[in-house]
């Protein structure tokens, strides 16, 4: 049986960097890791390649009630890039220091991925067949990883009835209005869709020096103007509304649903969990245009990062092209829908009362990630998706900032805690 803590420091020192566009490295060794720990628990798992090296491991573990529909349990392998001379350790050597096991991906996500194995490495006997994924390239479009399996084997998935993952089930220390300190722990069951899109203006090329009224920078910077301008209106998906009145009863303050900013300035803290997901959002983030500065270029470009809520996307285009206005053109160059999952489902208990059995005093509440997972993937299946990859975290512990950020690291008593809980919920779900 292999301690949690081995295991995360294990994959932690596996080099797993995915720049984007096809260009990582280290997922193959990663995979025949993780392959080899499921072999010596008596799993036999299977290594498939979309590309040479861009290796995803699959399994299924059998349930002592082969009756009930599966649960996928699925991590991805690959992390994003580390500057070593931003760190204050290696990011790769997997130290322990200050009750914390530092490395690039400590949070996203090779610590749940050692939960699972962890478990099985133990013996792990779940209520309901488990089908494990450990995937490789979430950190950029998921083309080499969860939608190439979605794709290419879907079969690997059918009778799936649920799925978790990461982004869900920390601790989340909030103040209440009466000085208490509330524990909220909230599981994901919903996220923005991704839109992304590339503009395009065109004009009439010309000298700089010169009046030109069909300037296609111009017209490009006009456009993005507007967008970046817009305030998208407030539209609550059940989500997010659940997550107001819910973490609003526990911090016992007010929630105005017809006053929504207003209701998240009483949140306090805990804001930060629906601030970015009670409107759409459209982010201009990249340019491209001309090649010398007293040429006036006939193409401009730009890319817009846009998110979707549930229900929402016709409404948001629609505006979107009005803001563009008549010369801009544009065209998807990632589109994927929202996810959502149900709120009030069995599932979703079953990770409540896994929480509070290892904290009593736990306040579980659903949020929709602003971001998106490779839930959008396996969704499409007809698979409920939800983010609960449990941790237990010390007050003051900066969570959210470490992942793709600078130190990141998991605390030792949080590891041993989400395993707990895992195990709890999936011998009783």
């Amino acid at each position: 049986m292999a301690d949690v803590v081995d295991l995360c420091a294990a994959l932690l020192r596996f080099d797993t960097t995915n720049r984007g566009g096809g260009d990582s490295e280290g997922e193959r060794e990663a995979a025949e890791f993780v392959a080899g720990v499921l072999a010596d628990a008596g799993i036999e798992p299977e290594i498939l390649e979309s590309a040479p090296r861009r290796a995803n491991v699959l399994a299924r573990v059998p349930g002592t009630d082969p009756s009930l529909p599966a649960l996928l349990v699925q991590g991805h392998l690959d992390v994003v890039p580390a500057d070593a001379a931003d760190w204050s350790v290696p990011p790769f050597a997997a130290e322990i220091r200050d009750g914390c096991l530092w490395g690039r991906g400590a949070v996203d996500m090779k610590d749940f991925c050692a939960m699972v194995l962890a478990l099985v490495s133990e013996g792990l006997r779940p209520k309901r067949d488990l089908v494990l994924a450990f995937v490789a390239d979430e950190e950029d479009k998921g083309d080499y990883g969860a939608h190439w399996l979605a794709a290419r084997h879907r079969d690997r998935f059918e009778g799936c009835a649920a799925a978790i993952s990461e982004s869900g089930g920390y601790t989340y220390h909030v103040p209440a209005a009466d000085g208490r300190t509330v524990r909220l722990y909230p599981v994901g069951t919903a996220e923005r869709g991704t839109a992304h899109m590339r503009l395009t203006a065109r004009g009439r090329a010309g000298h700089g020096s010169r009046r030109n009224d069909e300037n296609a920078v111009a017209r490009l910077v006009g456009a993005l103007a507007r967008i970046a301008a817009h305030r998208w209106p407030v539209h609550l998906t059940p989500t997010v509304e659940a997550f107001l009145v819910r973490t609003g009863e526990a911090l016992g303050v007010e929630v105005d649903l017809s006053d929504v900013d207003g209701t998240l300035a009483r949140l306090g803290p805990a804001a930060s969990l629906a601030e970015n997901v009670v409107r759409n959002s459209t982010t201009p983030t990249m340019l491209d245009a001309g090649y010398k500065v007293n040429v006036i270029p006939s193409v401009a470009q730009a890319q817009v990062d846009t998110r979707v809520l549930p229900g929402t996307e016709d409404d948001l285009l629609a505006t979107f092209d009005e803001l563009l206005g008549p010369d801009v053109e544009r065209e998807f160059v990632a589109h994927q829908a929202p996810v959502q999952a149900p709120v009030d489902s069995p599932w979703f208990g079953a990770m409540a009362a896994a929480l509070r059995a290892e904290d009593p005093e736990a306040v579980v509440v659903p949020y929709c990630m602003g971001g998106g997972t490779d839930a959008k993937a396996f969704s499409p299946l007809g698979i409920d998706c939800y983010g609960f990859a449990p941790l237990w975290l010390p007050e003051g512990f900066p969570y959210r900032a470490l992942a793709h950020g600078v130190d990141e690291r998991v605390p030792l008593e949080g590891l041993r805690f989400g395993t707990r809980v895992l195990r709890h919920f999936l011998t009783h779900a």
